[in-house]
């Protein structure tokens, strides 16, 4: 699927990697998804499938985060309050032990799933024109923030998968 250039498409994509994603979650055994057995998202780690969904999970919370921020007339601090951009692996650390309190597998699966729902209705809630007709943060628009920060990952975190789902 091409890079979605409005509201339908975002959303057909958004469903069409989390989809994917839950399938392959799904095959993964109870037993090794606390194991750190993936590459971690910061050079030279180690992560587990739980860290990967709470990586999912922090980003999700991020892109809603940044909007409640937007609606209470804050300035956004892209891509989180303490981080630059190339400090991404360190963010995931952060996502990863924000949610290591959740250690039930069926638990951190249903926040996956309550935030993920959350992000189709923010999406929803915007028209084409204010997800893909103005520039929301430098030149990038508000669809393409949110793209990059939930349709990416979850088709990456999707791939990511295979390494243990070959064994």
């Amino acid at each position: 699927m091409s890079v979605p250039e409005n509201k339908q498409q975002l959303l057909a994509a958004m469903n069409k990697n989390w989809d994917a994603l839950q399938k392959k979650l799904s095959r993964v055994p109870a037993d090794q998804v606390f194991i750190a057995q993936l590459d971690g998202h910061a050079s030279g780690t180690q992560m587990s499938v739980a860290n990967l969904v709470s990586y999912l999970i922090g980003w999700g919370e991020q892109v809603l985060y940044w909007h409640q921020q937007e609606r209470a007339g804050q300035n956004i601090d892209f891509p989180a309050s303490g981080y630059k951009w190339n400090e991404l692996g360190k963010l995931a650390q952060k996502y990863y032990a924000d949610y290591a309190t959740l250690t039930s597998w069926p638990a951190l699966l249903e926040k996956h799933a309550q935030t993920h729902q959350k992000l189709v209705e923010l999406i929803e809630s915007y028209s084409d024109e204010a997800l893909y007709g103005v520039a929301w943060y430098n030149s990038w628009t508000r669809g393409r923030m949110i793209q990059f920060n939930t349709v990416s990952p979850y088709k990456n975190a999707a791939t990511r998968l295979n390494a243990i789902l070959k064994k």
